[in-house]
């Protein structure tokens, strides 16, 4: 076994110690605790704005220490049950080196007699319990071998990402430079993935669209970058990979999103922060160090581009209000709070491609490579 193969497969062992005993330590406090005739019970910290705090110098939504509590009932004996065998499933997932999607374990619970799940958010749910439970023992889903569905995103541009033969744990090198007009999938365990790389930035961009027409055009070559089209809000795999990219080969994370609330408010904060959802995870799966690229407000009066614009719905505009009273990541920021208030009195939102209102590639030929030369005015 090569040094590298060793490496990895020690690694992943040590990973997989760790999370079978974190499900141990809670089995084994359950039994104590009925052994001792008393009602045991399973807490799980609250996933919300309200029990989160932001230190821009820790960089994201830090969960408080408000739990709720699962104590058997007669009431509550099928979802604790379910709560079990879903960590027992786990437990069987790492000693068996295998994973299950959250579809999967919704039909692997039609074995536990009274404790099946009826309809899939409920299993769904339970699982989000379980990675809340664990992850204050520092494990995610991911690490409890419970993966994601959707993919996480594509990627392009000067990388080679180091991946590995499932079976034989050999490496294999795979150049998102040579993928045509397509791109490099994200896959949803990154955790083992390694990175060459020369490129200067990470790109990180909202709309299919415009990572296709920047792909198709090799903007990465020209800029000397790696785009990652994020697809909306991004997957825990994207921002994962993102993460650890960025990390590992020290490189700055520039975002590109649509200038509405939604693009800014919930696609470019829940990258670089997290949410107050996964506020348990949000340590593991956001960004610290993206900045902003845009689009911004001003944008819009810099490069003449009201004609493209449309007018915020009622949604829009309360989405930014919220941002403005209640999230704690635009409370902190006066530049943020700037920006938004600017968007509200003009009351419009602008799309990515809008400007392609003066050419298509305007905004690979003028837009980036202008924004690029003012760095340091990029927003937190």
């Amino acid at each position: 076994m090569s040094p590298r193969k060793k490496s990895v497969a020690k690694k992943k062992a040590e990973l997989d110690q760790v999370v079978t005993g974190a499900i141990h330590e809670v089995a084994e406090e359950i039994h104590g605790t009925i052994r001792a005739d008393e009602q045991p019970a399973l807490s799980f910290p609250i996933r919300s704005l309200k029990n989160v705090k932001y230190d821009p110098k820790v960089g994201y939504f830090e969960i408080l220490g408000q739990t709720s509590e699962r104590t058997l009932t007669v009431n509550t004996v099928k979802s604790f049950a379910q709560t079990l065998r879903m960590m027992s499933l786990s437990k069987l997932l790492v000693e068996t080196d295998d994973h299950a999607t959250k579809r999967d374990a919704y039909y692997q619970s039609k074995n536990w007699a009274e404790a099946k799940f009826d309809e899939q958010a409920e299993s769904d749910s339970v699982m989000d319990d379980i990675e809340a439970m664990f992850s204050v023992r520092g494990v995610s889903r991911e690490q409890l071998r419970f993966v994601p569905e959707e993919h996480g995103g594509a990627v392009a541009g000067e990388l080679i990402v180091i991946d590995q033969d499932y079976d034989t744990g050999e490496p294999i090198e795979i150049d998102c430079t040579r993928f045509g007009s397509g791109a490099y999938t994200v896959p949803s365990d990154v955790e083992h993935l390694e990175f060459r790389t020369k490129a200067k930035f990470i790109l990180a961009i909202e709309t299919g669209g415009v990572f296709d027409r920047l792909n198709r055009h090799k903007y990465w070559d020209r800029a000397n970058c790696i785009l990652v089209a994020m697809g909306g809000v991004p997957t825990r795999a994207c921002r994962r990979f993102i993460r650890r990219l960025s990390e590992s080969r020290k490189l700055p994370v520039y975002a590109f999103v649509d200038c509405d609330p939604y693009g800014i408010a919930n696609i470019y904060r829940t990258l670089k922060v997290g949410s107050g959802n996964a506020a348990h995870i949000n340590r593991f799966f956001c960004v610290p160090n993206a900045t902003f690229l845009g689009v911004m407000p001003q944008d819009i009066i810099d490069h003449d581009l009201m004609a493209a614009t449309h007018k915020l719905k009622e949604v829009d505009i309360k989405r930014a209000k919220d941002a403005l009273k209640n999230d704690p990541f635009f409370k902190r920021h006066m530049k943020w709070k700037s920006a938004l208030k600017q968007m509200l009195k003009m009351g419009v939102r602008l799309e990515q491609q809008a400007f392609a209102l003066h050419s298509l590639n305007y905004v690979m030929d003028t837009y980036l490579p202008g924004k690029l030369k003012g760095r340091k005015k990029f927003l937190p």
